[in-house]
């Protein structure tokens, strides 16, 4: 999951939005929050974000990220404003801990250095397959040993195929890129058209949206009966700073009251979301 997962995310791509992407908080970040808790620009909504991260945002506007930023700032009768920044290491402590902006539309819940909202969305890593190929595993362990893998470097999957006896037989592709010239989970679902590869594990936001163009080509198995320590489902939240408790809640009065509209827009992206069973929504 790069943002797999502010992941894999902050702990991005959630990964590195949900890889690990943890940082170390200053001294005199921590000390200004403090001291301004509701630091908040009410007459716009500034919303930090990378400018080059598809699905979830770009400078032109064209990710899930941007459409839903865009349908609460008009709920806020608002002027929306972005700052951009690169979704890496540094992202949150030189972007909304330093006051640059006001809201970060993706992030695991519970991630450091910020405050998070309610989840409006939870999602899963995901097994992507050729359709023709007619694989019925539901879990990495169930693979056959002669299967070619695709994996994100450091992702949670990673584990668990180390433990079946796969690592030998996975392709790497890098979780930090810039991402500008790079998209590892656009690499992996093409690869996995030109047979390069067997099966892909992505975050499944990004298999979702790569995958969508190639239609009844590929299946998706949602990664929910794996067993172990390594998760593979996580609850995707906006961060605000901490100490602000009222934006706080008004940002989760805004996701309450237009959870459908937000909703239809990840549908509209081809995201996979879980409903409080783990099924997947239809």
């Amino acid at each position: 999951m790069r943002r797999t997962l502010r992941a894999f995310p902050i702990c991005r791509n959630v990964m590195a939005r949900l890889a690990g992407l943890c940082l170390v908080l200053s001294m005199s970040t921590s000390a200004s929050a403090t001291e301004n808790p509701e630091a908040v620009d009410r007459s716009t909504l500034r919303v930090c974000a990378d400018p080059s991260n598809l699905p979830f945002s770009n400078d032109k506007g064209e990710g899930f990220e941007n459409k839903i930023a865009e349908l609460l700032a008009a709920k806020l009768n608002v002027p929306l404003k972005y700052t951009w920044y690169p979704n890496t290491v540094g992202f949150l402590r030189n972007t909304l801990r330093a006051r640059r902006c006001d809201l970060v539309l993706g992030i695991v819940t519970g991630a450091e250095m910020v405050q998070s909202t309610n989840p409006y969305y939870r999602s899963t890593y995901v097994m992507v397959s050729r359709t023709e190929d007619g694989i019925t595993a539901d879990t990495i362990e169930a693979l056959q040993k002669d299967i070619r893998i695709g994996l994100t470097a450091g992702a949670p999957p990673a584990d668990i195929v180390a433990k079946s006896g796969l690592a030998s037989r996975t392709r790497p592709y890098n979780l930090m890129v810039d991402t500008r010239y790079e998209s590892p989970g656009k690499d992996m679902i093409q690869d996995l058209i030109d047979k390069e590869i067997d099966v892909a594990l992505l975050w499944g936001p990004i298999a979702g949206y790569f995958a969508a163009p190639h239609g009844d080509q590929l299946k998706m198995m949602p990664l929910t009966k794996e067993t172990g320590t390594s998760r593979m489902e996580f609850y995707i939240t906006m961060a605000v700073r901490p100490g602000e408790n009222n934006w706080k809640n008004d940002i989760n009065a805004l996701i309450r009251e237009n959870q459908e509209e937000i909703s239809a827009i990840l549908r509209s992206y081809h995201i996979p979301t879980l409903d409080a069973r783990r099924n997947l929504v239809p």
